[in-house]
């Protein structure tokens, strides 16, 4: 049979029957979409009436997934290959099944890429005919509502909203333009078709990593991305076109700027910004976007299981790179390689940030490294946004396997600069603790003697970005993770 047929399940003596569709197996409980919602049954207490049954003893695990091309068409394929490398496993592609087979066992597990627009992927999730949603931006509100209706459960959850990688929109221009910096507000006002400083070039339809610059930074302001009369077809026909434009302005992936001319973001205050490798892996880019997998909230067969947590592992890390995109392992970056970090800080040092301060900063953060997993919280709240979940049980799970065996674990909070000094030192140092707390719990209470964990704060000290704009505000507000040897002592102020 297929997923999605009826199928009805009733016990021994047939006084209770169930009809739905089947949606899955998880080796011992059969998920069923009936009338009434999802429903999940023992399948060691039940028999399957009717000619479209399963063979539940010689059940190949199905995974359907389906969201943006550029996962299904590049992605996800270089991820099963290599998750078949791993494993020992033989695979082929047949019109988008892929099947991984084991020599001696036969098929593993079969996984189904389906490429279609963000609505259609999720008007598919939401109806149980897809088991993952893969998305280039995050959900929205009225979509959350939406899938927890339809029984999927809390998707914006870290067990439920994965983050496999990070991707980012990078301004391009002309090839041999003499532009090498442009503004975000500019950028959005180019797209939005309200500023001639460049001609929009935007895609024929808006979908994925654009839909998100449009929700994150364009939305809340009114602004809308320009629908123009010449759309493009696709990514490559896009490029092309600003290839051989005068003064054409687009967003390109990371990774898909071909010949173009890429411009770094630049603000009043002097902070530049360059969609890097680095750069996306902390964060600090502000056109960065989490390429996420959403799952519903049901039990999946071991061996889906299994294929999901090695998403993590540092074989899949090492693919995503491949493929042009950062992917979420944490690396160390030694104080000393973060100069011009620490002369946009004197520089932008305000009366309130005496050097003392900046003083204590460098004495505190010398002899440490800092990683690359930074956190971050949702506009206008307290809870960390869904990167910075993914960080937290990334070092929890770090700890838990001794990574961090004998080090100091530093969370250090930062703010933006609107406001006293005082204050906002206040609040960094708020955040930094949440975070640790959050850290704690993933931990279950339980750290390692090995390990310590602390927090600091410097306020408006270390910005990354100007305070000009809400973005720029809301890149300054982080928490840092700074590492290094457990100390008898921190410096003094």
């Amino acid at each position: 049979m297929t997923l999605a047929e009826t199928v009805t399940y009733q016990n021994a003596e047939g006084s209770f029957a169930v009809t739905g569709r089947f949606i899955g197996f998880d080796g011992d409980n059969i998920s069923l979409l009936t009338d009434g919602g999802p429903v999940t049954l023992a399948a060691a207490d039940l028999s399957c009436v009717g000619a479209p049954c399963p063979d539940l003893q010689n059940h190949v695990p199905v995974l359907r997934m389906i969201g943006a091309e550029r996962m299904t068409g590049m992605l996800m394929p270089a991820l099963l290959e290599g998750y078949a490398r791993d494993q020992g496993l033989t695979i082929s592609e047949d019109d988008g099944r892929w099947l991984l087979v084991s020599d001696p066992d036969g098929p593993v597990i079969s996984v189904v890429l389906t490429a279609a627009a963000p609505g259609a992927a999720f008007d598919a999730f939401v109806d149980h005919r897809a088991d993952a949603l893969l998305s280039l931006r995050e959900l929205r509100p009225a979509e959350v509502q939406a899938a927890h209706a339809a029984g999927l459960g809390r998707v914006t959850v870290a067990r439920q909203a994965r983050i496999l990688a990070l991707d980012a929109l990078v301004p391009v221009t002309t090839p041999g333009s003499a532009q090498r910096f442009t503004s975000l507000a500019d950028v959005t006002a180019v797209l939005a078709g309200t500023s001639d400083v460049f001609d929009p070039y935007l895609p024929a339809d808006l979908s994925g990593l654009l839909e998100g610059f449009e929700d994150r930074f364009m939305t809340p302001f009114g602004l809308a991305l320009a629908r123009p009369d010449t759309g493009y077809s696709d990514i490559d026909a896009l490029r092309l076109a600003i290839e051989s434009a005068e003064n054409g302005l687009a967003l390109l992936p990371f990774g898909e700027v071909g010949n173009t001319q890429p411009l770094k973001l630049s603000g009043p205050c002097g902070v530049v910004s360059q969609a890097e490798l680095l750069s996306l892996k902390t964060e600090d880019y502000p056109l960065t976007f989490p390429v996420l997998l959403y799952l519903p909230q049901r039990r999946l067969h071991p061996r889906i299981d299994d294929f999901l947590d090695w998403l993590r592992s540092p074989s899949a890390h090492l693919v995503i790179r491949r493929v042009g995109l950062a992917d979420l392992a944490a690396v160390p970056i030694p104080l000393a390689e973060q100069g011009e970090r620490l002369a946009h800080a004197i520089t932008n040092a305000g009366r309130e940030v005496p050097l003392s301060e900046l003083q204590r900063l460098v004495r505190l953060l010398g002899p440490r490294v800092r990683m690359s997993n930074t956190f971050r919280f949702e506009p206008g709240s307290t809870r960390l946004d869904g990167q910075s979940r993914s960080n937290v049980m990334q070092i929890a799970q770090s700890i838990r396997d001794g990574r961090f065996a004998g080090q100091e674990l530093l969370f250090v909070g930062f703010s933006d600069g609107v406001g006293p000094a005082a204050a906002n030192r206040d609040l960094s140092s708020t955040r930094a603790e949440t975070v640790r707390r959050a850290v704690l719990r993933a931990l279950g209470e339980r750290v390692p003697d090995t390990v310590l964990i602390e927090t600091d704060a410097f306020g408006e000290a270390l910005p990354m970005a100007c305070d000009d704009a809400i973005w720029g505000q809301q890149t300054n507000r982080r928490v840092e993770l700074w590492v290094g040897p457990q100390a008898r002592s921190n410096p003094e102020p």
